[in-house]
C-alpha cells in the first residue's frame, strides 16, 4: 500500500473526537478531513459518505461523524475532562511547534473551558490554568507581552508531559 502524506493540517481523529464531544469542531472542514482520511487509506462506508457532504450541512455531518469515528476505531472521550485533555493536547502541539500563537492558545483554552462548563477538573489540566488570562494580552498593566507567552509555552509543554 502507498504511504500517503496527509494535509499538515488534517487532525487526527481522536482529535476530532475530541472536539466533537466539547462541540467545536468546525463542520465546515469535517468533510475535507474525512477525505483526506481516505486518502490515507481508511476506506468505510461512513467516511466515503462524510467525504462526499458540503460542509455547511452541519447536522447530517453532526450525525455522521460519530459513525465515521467510530469504523476508523476512534471512540468518543467518555468525558469532558478526556475530551478537553486530548483538545489541550493537540493546542500545545500546535503552539510549540509554532503552527499556532500563544494568545490564539489562550483563546482556545477559554472558549473550550467555557464550552466544558467550566468544569474545575478543566481548568486544573495544565492548559486549563490559562482560563480567564486573555484580558491580561490586552496590556492593561498586566505581565508583559513576552512573559504571557513564556507563560503559555510553559503551560503547553506541562500539558504534553501530562499527556
Amino acid at each position: 500500500m502507498t504511504e500517503h502524506h496527509h494535509d499538515q493540517r488534517t487532525p487526527e481523529p481522536t482529535t476530532v473526537a475530541a472536539w466533537f464531544v466539547l462541540g467545536v469542531a468546525p463542520t465546515e472542514d469535517v468533510p475535507w478531513w474525512a477525505a483526506q482520511w481516505l486518502a490515507d487509506g481508511h476506506d468505510r462506508p461512513a467516511l466515503r459518505e462524510l467525504a462526499g457532504l458540503n460542509g455547511q450541512d452541519s447536522h447530517t455531518v453532526n450525525d455522521l461523524l460519530p459513525v465515521a469515528l467510530a469504523e476508523l476505531g476512534t471512540t468518543l472521550p467518555s468525558t469532558t475532562v478526556a475530551a478537553a485533555s486530548e483538545a489541550f493536547r493537540q493546542l500545545a502541539e500546535m503552539c510549540l511547534s509554532e503552527r499556532a500563537g500563544e494568545l490564539w492558545v489562550t483563546q482556545q483554552v477559554d472558549d473550550i473551558v467555557t464550552r466544558a462548563d467550566y468544569d474545575n477538573e478543566v481548568i486544573d489540566l495544565p492548559l486549563g490554568q490559562l482560563y480567564g488570562t486573555e484580558d491580561a494580552w490586552q496590556g492593561d498593566g498586566g505581565p508583559p507581552i513576552e512573559e504571557l507567552k513564556n507563560t503559555v509555552r510553559a503551560c503547553c509543554a506541562a500539558q504534553l508531559r501530562a499527556a
